[in-house]
This record gives structure tokens, sequence and C-alpha cells, in this order.
């Protein structure tokens, strides 16, 4: 599996990697720590699936740490087993990225800017959002990251994108900070995103939390 990104903190790390193996091999590189749900019958899923959990270990004994597997919660956040950290998770086929961190929530995501972001666009942005990223497939891609991001910071899933989740308005560059806010019962959490662009995809996560 290409490493493509691996970025180490104080207690935080984040890493992104090119899936290139079948699942034999992705299999084998797990060592029986988790086997693969007999329910993904999609060929990429599983592979995701897989290169998702060899890349949190991997990432793990970059730490120094040991990859024991992954469990969730009631609302389906992940976190590793045996430690006390805070996992993200994310894929679009040949790509995987995990971001972790000890002492806040995490959330990462990537996707591939596609036409179909510009369809689901009045469903997903707020109108301050629409009117910023205009027909810009990649910024809209971005808004679109950057509102995963903030579900999987906040850990439920019971958000409306375009009004509990908002991302202040921006200048696309190739990498950059923006703002998001997570807006649940009248009350409102500041979260700082960072964003990449690349050519074949776009990766937004969050940096340390506010507390």
């Amino acid at each position: 599996m290409p490493l493509e990104k691996l970025v180490l903190e104080p207690a935080r790390a984040w890493a992104l990697w090119r899936i290139s193996e079948d699942e034999s091999t992705l299999t084998n590189l797990l060592d029986g720590i988790e086997d693969i749900s007999d329910t993904i019958s999609n060929r990429h899923k599983r592979l995701e699936w897989l290169a998702g959990r060899v890349l949190v270990s991997k990432l793990f004994s970059s730490m120094s740490l040991t990859f024991q597997g992954i469990t969730k919660d009631i609302h389906g956040k992940p976190f590793p087993v045996g430690y006390d950290y805070h996992l993200s998770l994310t894929h679009s086929f040949p790509f995987v990225a995990v971001l972790v961190d000890k002492h806040g929530p995490a959330g990462i995501d990537l996707e591939q800017p596609k036409d179909k972001l510009l369809r689901i666009a009045p469903r997903v942005l707020h109108a301050e959002e629409l009117e910023d990223a205009g027909q810009d497939i990649t910024k809209h891609c971005v808004y679109w990251c950057a509102k995963e991001s903030m579900i999987k910071f906040h850990g439920q899933k019971n958000l409306v994108l375009a009004e509990n989740l908002r991302v202040h308005p921006f200048d696309l560059g190739e990498e950059g900070d923006i703002r998001g806010r997570i807006i649940v019962s009248n009350t409102e959490r500041m979260v700082p995103l960072h964003y990449i662009v690349t050519t074949h995809f776009v990766l937004v996560f969050n940096q340390p939390a506010i507390l």
C-alpha cells in the first residue's frame, strides 16, 4: 500500500494511502486482528474496509502504539480498542485516510470532485455557501468534505447539512484553513478545518479541537 502522506504531531497524526493490494494481501497485513464482515459484498468497499484498518495499524506503529482493532459507540463513531484516542477514517477508492487525536474529537473526509456535487448542492449547502461555491466543482467538494468531517467530529448523525453545519466563505487554493460551525439547539461550536486539494481528490480534516 503506497504511503502518500504521513504527518505526526504531538498526540495527533494523520495519514493517506493509495490502495494497490488485493484483498488477500490486505487481510494478511491485518494478521487476524480484525476480519472483514461478510455483509460487505462490493469489492471496492471490502478493499476500503481492510485498507482503513491496515492504515490505522501503520499509523499506530508510527506513534509507538499497538493496533488492537476498532470498536464503535452507539452512534457508529469508531474508536481504537485499548486506547483513549479519537479516530476518524475516510475513503474514496483508491484512497484511504485516517486521523488520530489523543485529546479531542477527530473528523476527516476525502472525496473526488464530481458533477453530482452540483446536483445535490441545494440540499447540502446554505444559501450563503451556494453563492460562494457557484459552479466550481472543486469548491463544492471542499464544502462537502468540510461538512462530512464535522459530522464525524460531532459524533452523531442527526444533523441537517444545510442548517446545522456551516462553513464560512473562503478563497480556494491548493491548501488552506477554513472555519466551520456546528449549530445544534441554539448552541454553536466553532470547528477549525484544514483542506488540501490534489489532482485526484479533496481532503478536509479538523484542526486541534477548541474545547
